[in-house]
């Protein structure tokens, strides 16, 4: 099933247009991480003809401890990501943790983020659709996908201008997440945009006590896997030193990495959409 295309900037995601890599470091941790891996991502991406979207944090409200990183907040970040954003010139996704941050993130955020433990959070969703921007809704791991549906009504009675719904993972037990791909069908039905998050979906969380653990070996197979199920975008957090990140250490992945994974993604998404176009033609014909 075709998905409603979503414009942000010059990037059009949904339908049967290819797939979208929205990606970047978790957290702002400096603005020259910042732009080393947004420059990065922006080389590779264009040697692949893959449309890119950066994104970042200025704050990770939920750490599982009070001294984890979270950032510069919202004030300085917002400063941070208006000089990053005009260096990069890409589209930029960032998160929103309460109504009051959403003017302010507005300003510079292509994308507002409403992270998956906040997503059935009905005034933040209705701030978000106020703003003006398009809408990423990360699905919480304690929803099954055809609870996305509640997100999208909310969404459509605010009206929100555009949406897309990301996927990263069910609670499997504790400390655990299993993705189950059926999942990016079940959603895409609803007619939105459906983006796999590789990288939250191999975390374990609070799995080393005060922090979330992670296993970055299964991203590649998660990405492929989700790609050749059918979906629109993928996310990733990407880190030039993924084991000195302050923030998801052990699932963000290394900017050097980044390209085979792309490149074979990229190839898969062509065969799967040409096999859905085909598909499409024959069904109309026959009716």
């Amino acid at each position: 099933m075709k998905t409603k295309v979503i414009k942000i900037g010059g990037v059009s995601i949904g339908g049967d247009l290819p797939l979208v890599l929205i990606a970047g470091p978790c957290v702002i941790e400096s603005e020259a991480l910042l732009i080393e891996v947004g420059k990065g991502l922006k080389k590779r991406c264009a040697a692949l003809g893959i449309p890119l979207i950066f994104k970042t944090s200025y704050d990770k409200a939920n750490r599982s401890s009070p001294d984890g990183f979270r950032g510069p907040g919202l004030r300085e970040g917002v400063e941070i990501l208006k000089r990053v954003k005009a260096s990069l010139a890409l589209p930029l996704c960032i998160d929103v943790h309460a109504v009051d941050q959403v003017e302010a993130a507005a300003t510079v955020g292509d994308i507002l983020q409403i992270p998956a433990f906040l997503c059935r959070q009905t005034d933040l969703i209705a701030a978000v659709c106020g703003s003006g921007r398009v809408v990423n809704v990360k699905k919480g791991q304690f929803l099954a996908p055809w609870d996305v549906a509640n997100i999208i009504a909310k969404f459509e009675a605010f009206g929100g201008n555009g949406l897309i719904i990301t996927e990263r993972g069910s609670c499997f037990g504790y400390n655990n997440l299993v993705s189950d791909m059926r999942a990016l069908p079940i959603m895409r039905r609803y007619g939105y945009p459906v983006v796999f998050d590789a990288t939250h979906s191999v975390q374990l969380p609070g799995g080393l006590g005060k922090s979330t653990g992670g296993q970055r070996e299964f991203v590649k197979h998660l990405a492929r896997a989700a790609v050749a199920t059918g979906c629109d975008g993928l996310f990733l957090e990407v880190h030039t030193d993924p084991e000195r990140a302050q923030c998801d250490a052990p699932n963000q992945i290394a900017l050097d990495d980044v390209e085979i994974l792309l490149e074979e993604c990229a190839e898969i998404d062509r065969i799967v959409k040409r096999k859905a176009g085909r598909s499409s033609a024959n069904y109309c014909k026959s009716k």
